[in-house]
Order: structure tokens, then C-alpha cells, then sequence
């Protein structure tokens, strides 16, 4: 895997999320795991919220409904 940056990322639907790091499953330490929070507030999750997600997943493409292929997250911002 290429190091993937701590910091700020943007989603494809625009909401915002702060990469943590990345984390190993304990059974399959080959499996990686980005481990991020929510930076935005909703009624069913908090500001904070913490989230896991597949790297590859994560790094990967999303096709809208108008054909556009475009990246799932986005990085915008260096952790500070």
C-alpha cells in the first residue's frame, strides 16, 4: 500500500473526514484498514464519529449517476 496522508478528506457527497491512521486486522494482518471520524454533526451520528473502511475501498472510484468517475474521498488538508 502507498502511504496514505493523515489529515482532512473531502467525500464524493461532500461531507468532511479527518484520516486517524491506518489499522491491520489481528487475523489477517495482510487486510488494512483506514480508520477516520466524521467532521460533521447529523441525528444519527455525532461529530467524531469514528469509521473503518477497506483501503482499497477508500482509495477507490465512484461512478455517479451521470457517468463521472470520481474519486470516493479527496485529500484537501495536512494534519496540523
Amino acid at each position: 500500500m502507498s502511504e496514505l496522508k493523515r489529515g482532512k478528506y473531502r467525500h464524493y457527497k461532500n461531507k468532511f473526514y479527518e484520516v486517524i491512521g491506518v489499522a491491520r486486522d489481528c487475523e489477517n494482518p495482510a487486510r488494512e484498514f483506514v480508520v477516520y471520524r466524521q467532521l460533521w454533526d447529523s441525528d444519527d451520528f455525532r461529530f467524531g464519529q469514528i469509521w473503518i473502511r477497506d483501503v482499497e475501498d477508500f482509495c477507490g472510484f465512484k461512478i455517479l449517476d451521470d457517468g463521472r468517475k470520481v474519486k470516493k474521498f479527496e485529500f484537501v488538508e495536512d494534519e496540523d
